[in-house]
C-alpha cells in the first residue's frame, strides 16, 4: 500500500489529490517554486520542497529535481496531477527505475497515445473511425503544406504532444498556412517540449464528448459514463457536464465501448479519457488523454464515486472497485472553470493579487475546487484558472439553475474574471435548450460579453451607498466631513470621488438621494459583513462588496464592478493611449516578427509575446515606419510595457 504520495503538480489539482490521499490516511509531499511560496498546495501539504525559480521549465517540469524530493521524503508514489509531467513517458520510467510508483499508465501507454500521429493508427486498427488527416513523422513545412491542400481548407494544425488547445491553429486557406504553423509549432514547444504537429480536416460544428475509462493491473477495464464538453474558448473547456445531453442509450454505449478498445489496445492502467467528436450519430477519435481530466469531478458527482482513491488503489496492485455492471450514473452535474481573464478583451488572461474571495457554501451538491485562497497571487507563468465551481442536480435543469444561483454567489476582486460570462453561458438558450457545438461561444460571443447598463447603474449606486456608510463616515473626525454633518441653510451634498463618474448625493433622514447622470434615485443601505441590502427606490436589491484601499468592488448579478477612488496616487490606466504594440499583459517576447527601419501597413504583426501558455501577435496601430524594438526576444515583459514603436506616415 502507498503510504506517502508526493504530488508533483501545483494549484487546484494538488489539493484535490491531497484531500482523498488524506481521507485514506496517505502522508502527502508537495512541491512548489518560488512563485507559489505561500500556494494553498504548499500549506495543506504534510511537507513541501522548493524546486526552483518561477518558470515551470525551471521547476515543475524538472523531473530530476521532483524525483529527488520524493527520493529525500521516501515517498512511495507520485501523483502528476495534468499538465506539466502527467503525460511525460520519460518521467514515468524515471519513477520507475528509481523504485517510485507513478500514478498512471506505463510509459509504453503514454507514448503510443502522446503521440497523435501514433493514437490515430492505433485507433484505426482498433476499428474506431477517424477524421481524415495527415498524421505521419515528415514535418516539412512544404511537404505540411501540400497534406494540408491534400485534405482541404480548412484544416487543423494540432500540437502531436500536448493539449488544451496549445499549438492548435484553425487555417482557413493556403496562403496562412505558414504563419500560423510556425505559430503553433512555437506553442507546443513552449508548452510541451516537442513541436511535432499533425494535420486534419476541420470540421465544422462538432460536439466534444469524451468517456471516462479505467483500468487496473489485472486487466479490467470500465467506462464510467460520458461528459460534454463543447463549451470552448480558444478550444479550452470552460463548462463541462455529465452525462453529455442528447445521446441515445445506443450510441452512448457503442463509445463507451469503444473507449474501452482505446485502452485495451495499449494496455492501459489507471484513469484515462478517449475524446470524441461527435457529429450527429456519428463520432470519431480525437485523442486520449492518459491522466486525470480537469474535469473528471462531473464524473465523480453522477457516479459517486472519487477517481482519485481508484487511481490510488489501482496504483497500489487493488482491482478495480466495480465491474461494467454495477457503474450507474444518476442526476446530472456540471462544472464551471472560472479563470482570471477578461473575456470582453478576447478573453485576455489577467495576473496579480486576489483581494477579495468568496464562494458559495459547498454541500453534497455544490464543490468547489480550488488552490487559492484571500491574497493568493494568479501568476503569469502558469495558466490563469482560479477554481472549478461544480453543482449536481437530480436532472439538468435543475444542474443549471443551482450552477447559475452559484455563479452569482462567487466574489473575486483584485482582477478580471469570467463569472458573469460563465453566468450568461448557463443561462443562453441555446445551451440550456438544445446541445450546442465547439463554436456555440464564438458564435454568440457578442451577448455572452456585454454588459447591461441598467445594472451597472444599479452597481453604482450600491458603491455610492457603500462609500457613503463605510468610507467616508469613518474616514474623518470633523463634522464637517461626516454625512450627518450640520450644514447652515443649504443641503449637504457630497461628491463621490469615483474616477470616471460624476455621482452627487444628499444626506437625508431616512438613507441617501443620489443623483447619477441626470437621475435621482433614494437609496437606503443596510451593511453585514460583506454583504448590503439596499432599497433603491423602494426595490429591494442585495449584493456582495469588497473595500479595497483604492476602489470599492461590487457584485451584482454574477457581475463584479470596481469603483476606483480618486487620490494623488491614481495614475490613468489610459496613459498609453490604446498603443496596440505596448504589452496586454506580463510575458515574454518570443519573436520579432520585422527588422527596425521596415515599412508596416496598420493590422501588420510586428512582435510577438507569449504569456500564460499561449502566444499573442502584437500588430501595428498605423502604417507607417518601425523605427525601435524596446525589448529583446527572450525579454520579460510587464503590462502596459510599450515593446515597439511605429512611426506614423505623413
Amino acid at each position: 500500500m502507498i503510504k506517502k504520495i508526493l504530488i508533483a503538480n501545483r494549484g487546484e489539482i494538488a489539493c484535490r489529490v491531497i484531500a482523498t490521499a488524506k481521507k485514506m490516511g496517505i502522508k502527502t509531499v508537495a512541491v512548489y517554486s518560488d512563485a507559489d511560496v505561500n500556494a494553498l498546495h504548499v500549506n495543506q501539504a504534510d511537507e513541501a520542497y522548493n524546486i526552483g525559480p518561477a518558470p515551470s521549465k525551471d521547476s515543475y517540469l524538472r523531473s530530476d529535481k521532483i524525483i529527488a524530493v520524493a527520493t529525500k521524503a521516501n515517498a512511495d508514489a507520485i501523483h502528476p496531477g495534468y499538465g506539466f509531467l502527467s503525460e511525460n513517458a520519460e518521467f514515468a520510467a524515471e519513477c520507475e527505475a528509481n523504485g517510485i510508483e507513478f500514478v498512471g499508465p506505463p510509459g509504453s501507454a503514454i507514448n503510443e497515445m502522446g503521440s497523435k500521429s501514433r493514437s490515430k493508427e492505433l485507433m484505426a486498427g482498433a476499428n474506431v473511425p477517424l477524421v481524415p488527416g495527415y498524421y505521419g513523422e515528415n514535418q516539412d513545412q512544404a511537404f505540411l503544406k501540400e497534406e494540408a491542400e491534400k485534405v482541404g481548407y480548412p484544416v487543423l494544425i494540432k500540437a502531436a504532444f500536448g493539449g488544451g488547445g496549445k499549438g492548435m491553429r484553425i487555417v482557413n486557406q493556403a496562403d496562412a498556412f505558414i504563419t500560423e504553423l510556425e505559430g503553433a509549432k512555437r506553442e507546443a514547444l513552449a508548452g510541451f517540449g516537442n513541436d511535432k504537429v499533425l494535420i486534419e480536416r476541420y470540421i465544422a460544428s462538432p460536439r466534444h464528448v469524451e468517456v471516462q475509462i479505467f483500468a487496473d493491473k489485472h486487466g479490467n477495464c470500465v467506462y464510467l459514463g460520458d461528459r460534454d464538453c463543447s463549451l470552448q474558448r480558444r478550444h479550452q473547456k470552460v463548462i463541462e457536464e455529465a452525462p453529455a445531453p442528447g445521446l441515445s442509450n445506443d450510441l452512448r454505449k457503442e463509445m463507451g465501448e469503444a473507449a474501452v478498445r482505446c485502452a485495451k489496445a495499449i494496455n492501459y492502467v489507471g484513469a484515462g479519457t478517449v475524446e470524441f467528436l461527435l457529429c450527429g450519430e456519428e463520432f470519431f477519435f480525437m485523442e486520449m488523454n492518459t491522466r486525470l481530466q480537469v474535469e473528471h469531478p462531473v464524473t465523480e458527482l453522477v457516479t459517486g464515486q472519487d477517481l482519485v482513491a481508484w487511481q490510488l488503489n489501482v496504483a497500489s496492485g487493488q482491482t478495480l472497485p466495480l465491474s461494467q455492471e454495477q457503474i450507474v450514473l444518476t442526476g446530472h452535474a456540471l462544472e464551471a472553470r472560472i479563470y482570471a481573464e477578461t473575456p470582453a478583451n478576447e478573453f485576455m488572461p489577467c495576473s496579480g493579487a486576489i483581494t477579495k474571495l468568496s464562494f458559495p457554501q459547498q454541500s453534497t451538491d455544490i464543490r468547489i475546487d480550488t488552490g487559492i485562497q484571500n491574497g493568493s497571487e494568479i501568476s503569469a507563468f502558469y495558466d490563469p484558472m482560479i477554481a472549478k465551481l461544480i453543482v449536481y442536480g437530480e436532472n439538468r435543469q435543475s444542474a443549471l439553475l443551482k450552477l447559475a444561483n452559484s455563479l452569482e454567489e462567487t466574489f473575486i476582486a483584485g482582477l478580471d474574471t469570467n463569472i458573469a460570462f460563465l453566468h450568461r453561458l448557463t443561462c443562453h438558450d441555446g445551451f440550456t435548450k438544445t446541445q450546442p457545438s465547439t463554436h456555440f461561444i464564438d458564435d454568440n460571443i457578442v451577448a455572452l460579453v456585454e454588459y447591461n447598463d441598467q445594472v451597472c447603474d444599479t452597481a453604482k449606486l450600491f458603491a455610492s451607498a457603500i462609500y457613503l456608510d463605510t468610507l467616508l463616515c469613518k474616514t474623518s473626525a470633523s463634522p464637517w466631513q461626516q454625512v450627518s454633518g450640520f450644514r447652515l441653510n443649504q443641503a449637504h451634498q457630497i461628491a463621490i470621488p469615483f474616477v470616471d463618474n460624476a455621482i452627487y448625493a444628499n444626506s437625508l433622514d431616512n438613507g441617501y438621494q443620489i443623483d447619477l447622470e441626470g437621475q435621482t434615485h433614494h437609496v437606503i443601505a443596510h451593511i453585514n459583513d460583506d454583504d448590503v441590502t439596499a432599497y433603491i427606490d423602494g426595490c429591494k436589491r442585495t449584493a456582495k462588496y469588497h473595500q479595497g484601499e483604492d476602489a470599492i468592488f461590487v457584485l451584482v448579478d454574477a457581475i463584479t464592478y470596481e469603483f476606483k477612488l480618486t487620490s494623488k496616487h491614481y495614475v490613468s490606466e489610459a496613459n498609453n493611449d490604446d498603443n496596440s504594440l505596448c504589452a496586454p499583459l506580463n510575458g515574454t517576447v518570443v519573436k520579432q516578427l520585422l527588422n527596425e527601419g521596415d515599412q508596416v501597413n496598420e493590422g501588420d504583426g510586428v512582435i510577438i509575446i507569449e504569456a500564460m501558455k499561449m502566444e499573442y501577435t502584437l500588430t501595428a496601430p498605423y502604417a507607417g515606419t518601425l523605427t525601435q524594438y524596446y525589448f529583446n526576444e527572450g525579454d520579460l515583459v510587464s503590462h502596459g510595457d510599450l515593446l515597439a514603436n511605429v512611426e506614423e506616415s505623413e
